[in-house]
């Protein structure tokens, strides 16, 4: 009668000693060992384990062979280079960059003047932004109201004199530079004056005693000097009348 099987343990369960074989091969092989397997089951267990623990082993070994063989030439690649007879290029100077006027406007003069003065080799000019008004000679807390040059604007450190105009401190700007902060009051419009009408008087040429009217050195020989002279009609009193121009007497000569 064959002898029964001793109970299986808790740790000799086939999917935890499968487990422990993939994971940990060393632990997997040791619980194989003890479990309730058959002796060629624990062998070929034991054999495949083995193999997938050495796998990782022997891969790394020619990568670690080699590193070990490329090492020496980062020491002959160190070795210091022949001296050049040639002398090395000179460096080639990197160019500053362009300073850009900042913006004044609202800033008392005193920090303005600092910030644009440390740009260029000039002075910040500064003007009453009033034409009325004077600037005095301390107006470091006076504010800016006015560039001429605008913010961000690029500045030539030799030549560039920009100009703010100012105003009082408690003094609101003006629209434009340069108006008056007390305008002068407008002069009084001239009274008008009414002038008393004159009457013109005329007096009429007098007639020639011999009826020919006009006078004077105005005289045509005939009707189409007249009408050449575009004076045509001409009446009695007009100058260059003449009876002899008036076949009718009617006083209106030359009138076809």
């Amino acid at each position: 009668m064959p002898m029964p099987k001793p109970p299986r343990r808790w740790w000799q369960h086939p999917a935890l000693v499968i487990t422990a074989l993939v994971v940990l091969p060393p632990a997997g092989i040791a619980l194989a060992w003890t479990s309730q397997w058959e002796r060629t089951q624990k062998i070929l267990a034991t054999v495949l384990s083995g193999i997938w623990f050495l796998i990782p082993l022997l891969s790394d070994s020619p990568e670690k062979t080699g590193a070990e063989g490329k090492a020496p030439a980062p020491a002959a690649a160190s070795a210091a280079p022949a001296p050049s007879s040639s002398p090395p290029p000179a460096p080639t100077p990197t160019p500053s960059a362009e300073p850009q006027m900042p913006s004044a406007v609202g800033r008392p003069y005193a920090q303005a003047e600092k910030a644009v003065e440390e740009l260029i080799d000039g002075e910040l000019k500064a003007l009453s932004a009033y034409a009325d008004v004077t600037l005095p000679a301390d107006h470091g807390t006076w504010l800016v109201c006015f560039q001429d040059v605008a913010a961000g604007s690029r500045l030539v450190a030799q030549s560039a004199a920009p100009v703010v105009h100012l105003v009082a401190p408690g003094t609101a700007c003006p629209a434009t530079p340069g108006t008056d902060l007390r305008p002068k009051p407008a002069a009084p419009a001239p009274a008008p004056t009414t002038a008393a009408p004159t009457t013109a008087r005329t007096t009429a040429p007098a007639a020639d005693d011999d009826g020919t009217g006009g006078g004077g050195s105005v005289s045509y020989a005939n009707c189409a000097a007249v009408r050449a002279a575009g004076a045509a009609p001409i009446r009695r009193g007009d100058p260059g009348y003449g009876r002899h121009l008036d076949r009718d007497g009617d006083g209106v000569a030359c009138e076809r």
